[in-house]
């Protein structure tokens, strides 16, 4: 399966995207058929050198069947060649870590807890079969 995807390049602190079309089994920054544009994180967002992609290649490789990541659909939508993706909700985001653990309450009665000690309950209850000794026939 074809995924259009970010490559990463660039040096340490300064990093640069390629958007490339890769098989989903590559890795990351490894082997890829076709380059489609730059990604530049460290310039501001009005710049127009921040995203550099060919948006003919885009929409061919989208009609040939790859799908972008969602990272890069969100570039792509910023560069208008698509459609945003709708905004994720995930209200725990802006707490902080530690008191996340604070708000969570523990779950005392969980159906995995109650299943488990069932079993082990009926299972003390049978007992193992005894099987009769086997009588042999002397001649």
């Amino acid at each position: 399966m074809l995924k259009i995807r970010l490559s990463m390049g660039g040096v340490r602190k300064r990093p640069v995207y390629k958007i490339v079309v890769a098989d989903s089994r590559a890795p990351r920054d490894g082997r890829f058929v076709e380059k489609i544009g730059l990604f530049n994180p460290l310039l501001p967002k009005d710049k127009k050198e921040r995203i550099k992609v060919e948006a003919e290649r885009v929409k061919y490789w989208i009609s040939k069947g790859a799908k972008p990541t969602l990272r890069v659909s969100r570039i792509l939508g910023e560069a208008q060649l698509m459609p945003m993706p709708k905004p994720g909700n995930n209200p725990q985001k802006a707490v902080p870590k530690k008191e996340r653990k604070k708000t969570e309450e523990p779950k005392k009665d969980t159906p995995k807890q109650e299943g488990k000690e069932a079993p082990k309950q009926e299972a003390k209850k049978e007992e193992p079969k005894k099987e009769a000794p086997k009588q042999e026939d002397k001649k």
